[in-house]
């Protein structure tokens, strides 16, 4: 019997097509396969990462990722509403954070700066392991953001996204609308390159790390707990602003 060959229909809703192969997007898909596979293990195969998915009915009935696909099942897969309220008795993933933290991959840098920007607490380091991200992930309450779908799949990450978008903005974007963060914006409070928090300083304790040009003309700062990095108002400090302004304004 555990090598008879068995099907089963998937169709996956929304956003989630964006995973599948053009042939594939917003119909059903016929699987067949052998053994006991798990309907997370299937929908991983199709290339829909699990981090994605909150919501599996199959047959009519609500399941668990653990649940076992039979011969003949009917699987109708949706994406997390961050947005929207789902019952807590079939929802596969914890309720949206409250206080939304981020860790990005290594390759994401920019799109760190951008959040950080925002007043977003987003961890992002070079050179760091697949095994090691994905932990501090879990540890720290994290939604891991990546274009990497294998590392989605690790069956450890409970929050995570995969980004569409190759342009930091557009990603920003993205990462904006998906977890509803417009309500959240704290500009300026986080440094941009390492993430810690800032706070006013007085002038005359930085005086030695400014040019000289910016010692005269300039005369309220915020530096960095953690690096020590001085910030200032000036033109760059504009073009942010119109980004957070257009961020807030854009309709859903």
């Amino acid at each position: 019997m555990q090598n008879q060959i068995k099907s089963a229909s998937f169709r996956f809703y929304a956003e989630l097509n964006d995973f599948l192969p053009p042939r594939l997007r917003f119909t059903d898909i016929f699987l067949t396969f052998k053994g006991r596979q798990t309907v997370k293990h299937l929908a991983e195969s199709l290339g829909v990462p699990h981090p994605e998915i909150d919501l599996i009915i199959v047959n009519g009935r609500p399941v668990d990722f653990d649940a076992i696909t039979q011969d003949g099942d009917r699987v109708s897969i949706y994406p997390i509403f961050e947005t929207i309220e789902i019952s807590s008795a079939i929802r596969l993933h914890p309720q949206p954070l409250c206080d939304p933290r981020f860790i990005l991959d290594g390759h994401l840098g920019r799109l760190a700066a951008y959040l950080r920007m925002l007043g977003f607490d987003t961890a992002c380091q070079n050179d760091i392991p697949d095994d090691r991200l994905a932990h501090q992930a879990v540890s720290e309450n994290r939604v891991l953001l990546t274009r990497d779908r294998g590392l989605l799949k690790r069956k450890a990450i409970l929050r995570g996204y995969c980004l569409r978008s190759s342009d930091p903005l557009e990603q920003l974007r993205e990462i904006v609308q998906r977890f509803d963060l417009r309500g959240h914006f704290q500009p300026f409070t986080r440094c941009m390159a390492c993430n810690g928090l800032l706070q006013d300083v007085d002038k005359s304790a930085i005086l030695h790390l400014l040019k000289p040009l910016t010692r005269q003309f300039i005369h309220h700062f915020k530096q960095c707990a953690a690096c020590g990095k001085v910030y200032w108002r000036g033109h760059h400090t504009d073009q942010m602003e119109k980004i957070i302004e257009g961020l807030k304004n854009k309709e859903r």
